[in-house]
């Protein structure tokens, strides 16, 4: 195993916890996985319970080299089968989900069941990522789930909030967030 250690590169992937966010970092991830990558794959608490209801309990088993964690959102528990408060949820996973994500890749890191993680690949709305990765010395980039068209709005956002354009009249809740969080955009090519 030593050798697999100091040799396989070792993502691990952290999706936003919604159904848009966790298919494609699931893909993203299996690509990885067939390069050569071992894969953690990092859901919150919550949708990892309701991915085992929907998926089965065999298919987060994995493989040796292909692993499901979990970290807690910092939200409170709600029903089982609700869709989570994006809103609440965004805030939340922002301000709760850096030290245990950090204690987390410390544990993989210090496993000598898995190999060093050498990569992070985050949704790009979970910043938190991006401190983690700076401050344990482990490159990070972010992966974009949203389409080309939304992802250009969010780049000229500030620039539509200087014009006027938004927010729309009675939306302005949802927009302070996202003026609060610096966008750092970095590009991933295959």
């Amino acid at each position: 195993m030593g050798s697999v250690r100091a040799t396989k590169p070792h993502a691990v992937c952290v999706p936003f916890p919604a159904q848009g966010h966790v298919t494609p970092m699931m893909r993203l991830a299996k690509l990885l996985h067939s390069r050569g990558f071992h894969i953690t794959f990092v859901n919150t608490e919550f949708n990892h319970r309701r991915l085992i209801r929907s998926k089965g309990l065999d298919y987060i088993k994995g493989l040796p080299d292909f692993q499901f964690e979990t970290i807690p959102d910092g939200l409170p528990p709600s029903d089982r089968d609700a869709t989570q408060h994006v809103p609440s949820l965004m805030d939340a996973t922002r301000k709760n989900c850096l030290g245990p994500f950090k204690e987390l890749v410390l544990k993989l890191n210090s496993s000598s069941e898995v190999p060093l993680v050498t990569c992070i690949v985050s949704d790009g709305i979970m910043s938190f990522t991006i401190k983690a990765g700076e401050e344990l010395g482990i490159p990070e980039v972010q992966f974009w789930t949203a389409s080309a068209c939304g992802f250009m709005g969010y780049l000229n956002f500030t620039e539509l909030i200087k014009r006027g354009i938004l927010p729309f009249k009675g939306t302005l809740s949802s927009f302070l967030f996202l003026l609060e969080q610096p966008l750092k955009i970095r590009f991933i090519f295959f």
